[in-house]
């Protein structure tokens, strides 16, 4: 199979850059700037994970996302990003507070819709994205039954019926960990924090998730973090 891969260089998408470069012919890996915070870093993050796997890399900027976007996500917002403790991660009221914290209007929705429009032009059947179970809780646009969606409406709007793919999109965090350690994937390139500080802050959310996650594997938590209290 062909794919394009969205790449932000965080833990889910680096692991569905890994698996699907086990999968077939990955011809291209997007990354987005909407003027997020961590925007440098990602796109640092995912030009090494492209280059490591010997993939084109292109980055997309969507600086009109972050003129429509209010939340802490974003650059220049005035909005404090949530730090959450451990505990607040399997405490949905919480989490759904984060969530509503970070939303970028339809960003998953565009992100697979640009995706389909390369993979059409490269004769591409998937767009592969990174999606997981635990966020799916919250955020409806990790969900499979949101890839299922934006694939069926594909099947209108590409010529040669493009699908969104997530190979992770039913794991939890620790089974993704557990999976890119299988896959061999290099910790070493990934940004997986809401900031751009010079090391991943161990606070927000994303970084909170990523302890957590090779904690559960018994893994060592991977050198770029700066371990939060």
């Amino acid at each position: 199979m062909k794919s394009v891969v969205l790449l932000s260089g965080g833990l889910d998408s680096a692991v569905c850059l890994a698996y699907a470069k086990t999968e077939g012919d990955v011809r291209l890996a997007l990354t987005f700037n909407y003027g997020q915070r961590a925007a440098e870093k990602e796109i640092i993050a995912a030009a090494n994970l492209a280059k490591y796997y010997q993939v084109k890399h292109r980055v997309i900027d969507l600086p009109w996302l972050a003129d429509i976007t209010s939340t802490a996500l974003i650059g220049d917002s005035k909005i404090e990003l949530p730090e959450p403790t451990e505990s607040d991660l399997d405490d949905y009221e919480a989490s759904a507070n984060t969530a509503a914290a970070v939303w970028v209007p339809n960003r998953n929705g565009l992100f697979v819709n640009i995706g389909a429009c390369f993979a059409e032009s490269l004769g591409c059947e998937l767009v592969v994205a990174g999606f997981n179970r635990e966020e799916a809780t919250t955020f409806p646009d990790n969900t499979p039954e949101f890839a299922q969606a934006a694939s069926a409406a594909m099947a209108f709007s590409t010529a040669n019926q493009v699908k969104v793919l997530s190979y992770t999109g039913r794991l939890d965090k620790g089974e993704i960990v557990a999976l890119g350690h299988r896959l061999g994937v290099p910790w070493q390139l990934l940004w997986s924090c809401y900031q751009a500080g010079e090391n991943m802050c161990g606070r927000c959310e994303s970084c909170r998730r990523f302890i957590r996650a090779f904690q559960a594997q018994g893994l060592a938590i991977p050198g770029l973090i700066q371990r939060g209290e």
